[in-house]
């Protein structure tokens, strides 16, 4: 007697798994990918076969953001000590950007941030690219079937498995309610704005404007509790005291060096090991793991960043010099005076 053969994601029940908003539709989804095309991206991305699971998971929704976006882990991870979580599956294609071949794709994560040649790059983490699900192919090789595994770049680049192959992958997705520890957040950012160790660049930013904001760190602090207390968490978003957040983390910047480019002031230089050039991810968003300091979001999204930036210098408050970018004086004054505002009387 002839057994029946399993069929991919047999009993799977994708109703109310893909989070299709304008977001997701716009940044990661596109058509579903022809057999050419199938053999193009793999072509290009080194000669990875595709999961069979991958492929037909493609050809019923390309790619995507998706609501089951946590799967459990046995290890810690940079986003949770019992769970991670996504952003959203690559699509197979090479247009929308974050898929394969795309802008923001497979290609890009191992080629300018550094993760390890092992596969394939097929999701991204709320961490803004400091963290990625990767399939490892390293012990099936480049036709066999690969492993799902966790890359964590704040964590020297550190390996985790998360599931024996693709298709136990998707199915081991969960909502985020199954995690549901806002209360332990709340109370984990509370103890993270007010009691968390400064970055060793904010220290130094501090120190050297101590006579125009004596009470520096008070106001940072009371800031960033202000944050957590209206969202849960602490995080930097598109809101006003994000944007607060920023023009502070850049006028500190400043107080050391001149910001040449947006891209300067936004991330280390690729051979940066330490905290001697400053830059925003190492003053607010992440450590180095050599000296880890505990006052940190753990992730951010660039887009946020580049929008206030840009709407500072659309408005004139910005302004390009010889040396670089800095804040008119204008700006710098009434910066100071809507931090001193929002943190209250003993902030001034």
């Amino acid at each position: 007697m002839k057994m029946a053969t399993k069929r991919l994601f047999d009993d799977f029940d994708f109703e109310g798994f893909w989070d299709d908003c304008p977001y997701s539709l716009e940044n990661y989804v596109e058509p579903p990918p022809t057999d050419e095309l199938i053999a193009s991206i793999e072509h290009e991305i080194g000669g990875y076969r595709l999961p069979a699971a991958y492929v037909y998971l493609a050809r019923r929704h390309n790619g995507g953001m998706v609501k089951r976006n946590c799967h459990p882990m046995k290890e810690r991870t940079g986003w949770a000590e019992d769970h991670v979580a996504i952003e959203g599956l690559f699509a197979l294609g090479r247009t929308s950007t974050y898929s394969l071949a795309g802008k923001f794709g497979a290609k890009f994560m191992i080629e300018e941030w550094g993760y390890p040649p092992i596969g394939v790059g097929i999701a991204d983490t709320p961490a803004g690219g400091h963290e990625l699900i990767m399939l490892d192919y390293r012990t099936c090789g480049k036709r066999g079937e690969p492993q799902v595994v966790y890359v964590d770049q704040e964590d020297d680049y550190r390996i985790v498995v998360v599931a024996p192959d693709f298709e136990t992958f998707i199915r081991g997705l969960v909502e985020e309610s199954e995690y549901d520890t806002a209360e332990e957040d709340r109370a984990a950012a509370i103890a993270t704005v007010e009691r968390g160790t400064l970055s060793p660049i904010v220290v130094r930013a501090l120190a050297a404007v101590g006579d125009h904001l004596p009470h520096g760190e008070r106001m940072l602090r009371t800031l960033a509790r202000q944050m957590v207390d209206e969202k849960g968490f602490f995080a930097l978003h598109d809101d006003e005291r994000s944007h607060l957040m920023f023009g502070l983390m850049f006028w500190l910047y400043s107080s050391l060096c001149t910001a040449r480019s947006f891209e300067a002031f936004l991330g280390r230089p690729e051979t940066g090991t330490s905290y001697d050039s400053p830059c925003f991810e190492l003053m607010i968003a992440f450590d180095l793991v050599t000296e880890p300091y505990g006052f940190k979001t753990r992730g951010y999204a660039e887009g946020f960043v580049r929008d206030w930036w840009d709407g500072c210098v659309a408005r004139g408050d910005m302004v390009e010099m010889a040396e670089g970018y800095r804040l008119t004086s204008r700006a710098e004054a009434a910066l100071l005076g809507r931090l001193a505002t929002i943190a209250g009387p003993e902030g001034k």
